[in-house]
């Protein structure tokens, strides 16, 4: 781990506040359904969203589907629960039952919305960050891009970075988990893929490689990526923390840019008026949580 000595990690100050728990789907409600990866945002008139997608539920397919909570303030508790806000639309490409991991980047007066649907990377646009429509390629369908067939890209998050834009996403090609990365200038059209990070202690396995969050630490000059994975002895969720000089490189079958981890899933950094908060889901699925955090040195 060469870049321990001089990393920065998040320490969470004082307790998690539940935002969301597990919601009520009304026919698509089931026993066995939980909330997983989401997105939270800020929407034009000030509240704060948090769509989750939803797995295990009756919705049909592979039962997935986006639920959205709102808040008045980032700091509330239990935000109020909204109601289904999207499902999988299969006369446009996407698979039935298939949404997962909704991220949302705002760029000027415009929303950009991107999910995973079982297959493709997607996108939606919206003007108030609340109402979404998804924008449909040359051909009439959602998918903006894949990997390879069979290989469940997913998991997208768009950072941007001096005039450009870095979109990092989860692929399995060969059944072997890695984090890839695209580039763009206007959101829509992507360049072709690298792998930026896969393999080391964290495994190669399928979920080996999951939910990644980039973040550009100023104070460090250095990029962070946080990249969630079982654990290798007790198999529960974890987030290994990544620093590099490089946008493009976390390493490759590699733990040289290795400088920690934290005991969540599904890691996501927020900066309000200030402060910065980290969110997670709760261990056990039941909903998803916010805490105060700062950067500590590792």
């Amino acid at each position: 781990m060469s870049d321990r000595k001089s990393a920065w990690i998040p320490r969470v100050i004082g307790d998690w506040w539940p935002i969301a728990g597990n919601p009520d789907l009304g026919k698509f409600q089931t026993e066995r359904q939980q909330p997983l990866d989401f997105g939270i945002w800020q929407a034009a008139d000030g509240t704060w969203q948090l769509w989750s997608c939803v797995r295990r539920t009756a919705c049909g397919g592979h039962g997935r589907l986006f639920y959205r909570w709102e808040g008045d303030g980032i700091t509330d508790r239990h935000w109020r629960p909204i109601g289904i806000t999207m499902t999988a639309d299969p006369g446009l490409g996407e698979t039935e039952g298939g949404l997962q991991a909704p991220f949302v980047f705002r760029e000027g007066g415009t929303f950009y919305m991107f999910y995973g649907d079982w297959v493709n990377i997607c996108l939606a646009t919206s003007r108030d960050g609340k109402v979404f429509s998804r924008q449909l390629n040359a051909r009439g369908l959602s998918g903006l891009f894949a990997e390879k067939a069979s290989t469940s890209t997913r998991d997208p998050m768009v950072m941007a970075h001096q005039g450009r834009y870095y979109i990092y996403y989860t692929a399995v090609p060969e059944a072997k988990g890695a984090i890839y990365c695209r580039t763009s200038a206007d959101l829509v059209s992507w360049s072709g893929s690298i792998i930026v990070s896969s393999g080391g202690r964290a495994g190669s396995r399928p979920s080996d490689a999951e939910c990644p969050f980039v973040v550009y630490l100023a104070q460090d000059a250095a990029f962070y990526l946080f990249r969630a994975h079982p654990d290798p002895l007790s198999g529960e969720y974890r987030t290994s923390i990544y620093r590099s000089h490089s946008p493009l490189d976390f390493g490759v079958d590699s733990d040289d840019h290795l400088v920690g981890s934290l005991p969540y899933e599904v890691v996501r950094i927020i900066e309000e008026g200030g402060s910065l908060y980290i969110s997670a889901l709760n261990a056990d699925y039941t909903g998803i949580r916010l805490a105060r955090m700062e950067w500590v040195p590792a």
